[in-house]
């Protein structure tokens, strides 16, 4: 199953307690906060889950299948996500969970 930003905005809403209009603008202001940083050269490093990075691609080689001829594919940027190890544990079942890295009851935010 994929997760979706509106599932993301649902459990904000559940979690935080926010309204879900509220919890949809903090959804869309990280996503947005990640895309500029990453057209901008920079680096996005989030603590126990990741690294996004715009990677630069060289201009290559490549095959159109429709025709089977040769083309030169531009210069480009790709985005590259390399997970923690952190998380990559976790994700195999090899962590233990810690009681700081446990889910937390509702928070309150006035």
């Amino acid at each position: 199953m994929t997760l979706t930003k509106a599932q993301l905005t649902d459990w904000i809403h559940k979690q935080v307690d926010l309204p879900k209009t509220k919890s949809a603008v903090v959804v869309e202001s990280l996503l947005e906060i990640i895309k500029e940083t990453l057209e901008n050269g920079e680096d996005v490093l989030i603590s126990g889950f990741g690294k996004f990075c715009a990677k630069k691609k060289r201009k290559r080689r490549g095959r159109n299948p429709q025709i089977g001829g040769n083309i030169m594919l531009g210069e480009r940027r790709v985005v590259i996500f390399k997970c923690s190890r952190r998380l990559r544990d976790r994700v195999n079942g090899e962590e233990q969970v810690l009681a700081r890295d446990k889910p937390r009851k509702k928070l309150r935010i006035a």
